[in-house]
């Protein structure tokens, strides 16, 4: 009971410093509650984002390596691990990942897009199109998805579909 207590107590004081914008005290929180449990998957992902913002992706990175194995259920931590991969320029690791999280939330429309741009960074147009017109169903209000397919056309000298 009192652990659990701890533990509700510890992520309250956490998304408080976030809803009062006390970053760096975030992020040292957070840092106290991997400490005390290597498993918080809450704690992972919360300085993991913090250290994005922060510019520190390679940091990040290596919480969410650690958070994926502990919530391989959650699209959304398959989904933040391939945005860091792809921003760090892994661009086939970054696509595995996105791909993850489509399979388990068909329905994530930044994965779809996210996977969009891996493939056309890897010359993969075919899979690129499929991958943005998913996007485009699921966010038909975004103009990025939009943007990217018409690019995308317009690369394969396809000024028509376009």
């Amino acid at each position: 009971m009192i652990a659990t207590l701890d533990r509700w107590l510890a992520q309250t004081v956490l998304r408080a410093l976030l809803l009062l914008g006390a970053r760096e005290r975030a992020l040292q929180q957070a840092a106290r509650q991997i400490a005390r449990n290597p498993g918080n998957r809450h704690a992972l992902a919360t300085r993991a984002h913090l250290l994005v913002a922060q510019g520190q992706p390679r940091q990040a990175l290596a919480d969410l390596e650690r958070l994926v194995p502990l919530a391989p259920e959650q699209a959304s931590a398959w989904f933040n691990l391939g945005y860091v991969q792809e921003l760090l320029g892994d661009t086939p690791a970054a696509a595995q990942a996105f791909l993850q999280a489509v399979a388990i939330d068909p329905d994530m429309d930044r994965a779809w897009y996210g996977l969009a741009l891996c493939r056309i960074r890897e010359g993969r147009w075919d899979d690129a199109v499929v991958a943005l017109k998913r996007n485009t169903e699921l966010q038909p209000m975004s103009p990025h998805g939009w943007y990217q397919l018409a690019r995308v056309h317009v690369d394969r000298k396809q000024p028509d579909e376009a």
